[in-house]
């Protein structure tokens, strides 16, 4: 599986929200099936992230290249995969 293909693909067929503070209100909400973070995302979200029942996957790369991955003109540092869509993402989660 390519990473960048398969949220891209989330991104356009299914449903992913972008930023921290929407993250956290998925994961309270109960909607996040599967958290990204990219690899220089800061330790007290991390440290939030470890106290919640969701699965998380660390991106390999920054939170520049995150953003690039997901079209973005932006940093992203974490997402939250909510609906995968035609994509086959959450099979990380078995992996």
């Amino acid at each position: 599986m390519d990473f960048e293909t398969s949220l891209r693909r989330a991104i356009k067929s299914g449903s992913v929200v972008i930023g921290q503070k929407e993250t956290k209100d998925c994961i309270s909400e109960g909607k996040a099936q599967m958290i990204v973070v990219a690899n220089n995302c800061p330790e007290e979200f991390i440290s939030y992230l470890n106290e919640q029942n969701v699965f998380t996957y660390t991106y390999d790369d920054s939170s520049k290249a995150l953003g690039v991955s997901c079209g973005r003109p932006h940093f992203v540092s974490a997402l939250a995969i909510l609906e995968a869509g035609d994509s086959d993402i959450l099979s990380l989660k078995r992996a």
